[in-house]
This record gives structure tokens, C-alpha cells and sequence, in this order.
């Protein structure tokens, strides 16, 4: 039986077999490390973020960007499981 993708179509949406949605999963968590990284070169204070000096360190934008990036590594993870079980 074949998987209905996004798109709304039947069967594989590239020739590598992964759906649009897919592919987006793995954008996800270069772009959140990315945009941590810009920020923190940035050099731009979080003013939206800072709530005075007793702010946690967790604070502001560059941690809330690695937590995303951190939240979003399950489809690299899940691809860098499958080439190490392929391997062996």
C-alpha cells in the first residue's frame, strides 16, 4: 500500500523517495544554528529578551535558537543511525 504525502499525491514525491515535507524537516535544524550563530556574531542586544540583570542565562535569543536547533536534529540523527547500521 502506498503512503499519501504532502501534496496530497500517492507514492514518492523525489527520486530519493522523501516528500516535500521531508526535505523540509532537515532545513530546520541548519537554520535554527544558523540563525544562533548570526545573532551571537551579531552582536545586537536582546532587548525584547532581557528582563534586567537578574535575566537567566538562558535568556534571550541565541540559547532559544540552539534549543530549536537542538529540538529539530531528530531527522539528522535518524539519517546518521541509518548509514551507521548500513555500514556494518
Amino acid at each position: 500500500m502506498s503512503e499519501i504525502h504532502a501534496g496530497g499525491t500517492t507514492g514518492d514525491a523525489s527520486p530519493a523517495g522523501h516528500s516535500a515535507a521531508d526535505w523540509l524537516s532537515f532545513a530546520a535544524a541548519p537554520t535554527f544554528a544558523t540563525m544562533a550563530l548570526l545573532t551571537l556574531l551579531g552582536g545586537a542586544p536582546d532587548m525584547m529578551c532581557s528582563t534586567g540583570q537578574e535575566a537567566s542565562p538562558l535568556g534571550g535569543m541565541v540559547p532559544m535558537y540552539l534549543l530549536m536547533t537542538a529540538f529539530h536534529l531528530g531527522p539528522w540523527l535518524r539519517r546518521v543511525s541509518g548509514r551507521r547500521r548500513s555500514r556494518k
